[in-house]
């Protein structure tokens, strides 16, 4: 595990001012959605912010333990439900943050939260409800949210996501947005700098650690992620995808080496620095579009070998 020197690393000072105001002026919305890209700290923030909303009413109420381990009265966190069956035993702690993309919010949650909301408050003022990725409402459960935040009650709501798009323009119009920036390069190079300890990090030696930057996309969260999939990953297969692969027989042998020795979740992180490698040496945008569509392929969960395999294939007949 990477350890971090500093805590609440991840946070946006523009949004914290923003937020900072809204505390100190106590000028609250009904709903806000914080939006930006995964892993630019949308979620430490939230729960940050809720922490100081419930500092107003209650200050020595023990509010950080209390919000930390989720078991605050007057705070209810709502999260999408995998419509996978298990995971694989050979599955680390990691996998829980990467999207299989069967993950959905039901709408016997979003009455939960209803039925919350109308319950009194027990220790603060306001009762607050966070929901993480709330693009993957289903169409039910959006309608019944949209309601709950049309009817005057005694709640905040902090809706998180990455695809503004695909929540419905009505609650979007009823809340309040917090735009979060990915950060460039060269901020992600100065957060390593202040906020980890760059002697442990023990990164593979065969990794170009520029590569390893533009993989992230501007995400901090990611590029820790990044580093602790791939000192797992073995040298075979690195040293096998620092360039698209022509030959039909070292295609079927890596798909297959690949698909038996890769969780899906370390499968998908190993296509995104492909896609950053294989970009910065050939600048073929064919061939990224090709890798995403592997991506999607691995998150639906279709065979992870023939998935390989099939991308694979097409991309050697790309003109390189």
């Amino acid at each position: 595990m990477i350890e971090v020197k500093k805590n609440n690393f991840f946070l946006n000072e523009e949004v914290n001012t923003c937020l900072n105001n809204i505390i100190k002026n106590k000028s609250f919305a009904n709903g806000y959605i914080f939006y930006g890209a995964e892993g630019v700290g949308k979620k430490q923030t939230a729960l940050q912010f809720i922490k100081e909303i419930f500092k107003q009413s209650s200050p020595s109420d023990n509010i950080e333990e209390k919000i930390t381990n989720n078991n605050h009265p007057d705070f209810l966190i709502i999260e999408p439900d995998s419509l996978l069956a298990t995971k694989s035993p050979r599955s680390s702690n990691l996998e829980k943050s990467i999207k299989s993309g069967s993950e959905i919010i039901k709408i016997a949650q979003v009455r939960n939260i209803k039925t919350f909301l109308s319950q009194k408050s027990i220790n603060s003022e306001k009762k607050i409800v966070l929901i993480i990725d709330a693009h993957l409402l289903n169409e039910a459960a959006s309608n019944c949210l949209l309601k709950t935040l049309e009817e005057p009650s005694n709640g905040i709501f902090i809706l998180l996501t990455s695809k503004l798009k695909l929540l419905l323009d009505t609650i979007i119009s009823r809340c309040q947005i917090v735009r979060f920036k990915s950060f460039s390069s060269e901020q992600i190079k100065s957060f390593l700098k202040g906020y980890l300890d760059t002697s442990k990090l023990n990164i593979n030696k065969k990794i170009n650690f520029e590569d390893l930057i533009h993989s992230a996309n501007g995400s901090p969260d990611q590029l820790l992620k990044n580093i602790e999939i791939w000192n797992d990953f073995s040298d075979e297969i690195i040293s096998k995808l620092v360039y698209p692969i022509k030959d039909y027989l070292e295609i079927l042998e890596i798909s297959k080496l690949i698909s038996e020795k890769l969780e899906i979740y370390q499968q998908i992180c190993l296509v995104n620095f492909i896609q950053t490698i294989w970009w910065r040496k050939t600048k073929n945008i064919d061939l990224v579009k090709k890798l995403e569509k592997l991506k999607y392929l691995l998150r639906k969960n279709i065979q992870p070998r023939l998935a390989w395999e099939i991308i694979f294939l097409k991309i050697s007949l790309e003109d390189i």
